[in-house]
């Protein structure tokens, strides 16, 4: 199952400048599940204790209104990931996941991500700057959209 996981890994922008052997590492601390279309991931408000990465299918993300809708965030693909905060703080989830088709997902927990940063620092280090960065760029993404929703309609 691995090996299954390593391929999966090696094609994830994350994972860009890993070696085989950081990947093993990575990999031998994560999981593969499927879930079904309409199947959720995780819900808004849950503890988040995981992330994952789509290695096959289609997931939505979607946030509560306040009007207490379902509003879709975006829709994710192969080598997208998601839940990456909760590897790094203890909130509760801030978004739902649902399968919008059958998917295959890599799960790394949280108590594999820190097993990581215990025994192998470097590899640790690499993790944590890729998401690092990933939340950098969702963070910017999410800035520029709200300074396009405020500015007035012309």
């Amino acid at each position: 199952m691995s090996e299954a996981i390593e391929d999966v890994l090696i094609s994830i922008p994350l994972f860009n400048g890993f070696t085989n052997e950081e990947l093993r590492v990575v990999a031998s601390r994560c999981n593969m599940i499927e879930v079904e279309k309409g199947e959720l991931v995780f819900k808004e408000g849950d503890k988040g204790d995981y992330m994952c990465f789509v290695a096959a299918g289609m997931l939505d993300v979607l946030k509560q209104s306040e009007a207490g809708k379902s509003a879709p965030i975006t829709t994710l693909t192969r080598g997208r990931s998601i839940g990456e905060i909760s590897l790094v703080d203890d909130y509760l989830r801030s978004a739902t996941v649902r399968a919008n088709k059958k998917s295959s997902l890599i799960t790394l927990t949280k108590t594999n991500f820190e097993m990581i940063l215990e025994h192998h620092p470097q590899v640790g280090i690499k993790l944590l700057k890729g998401l690092t960065r990933i939340l950098s760029l969702s963070l910017r993404k999410t800035s520029s959209q709200l300074a396009d929703a405020l500015l007035p309609m012309g």
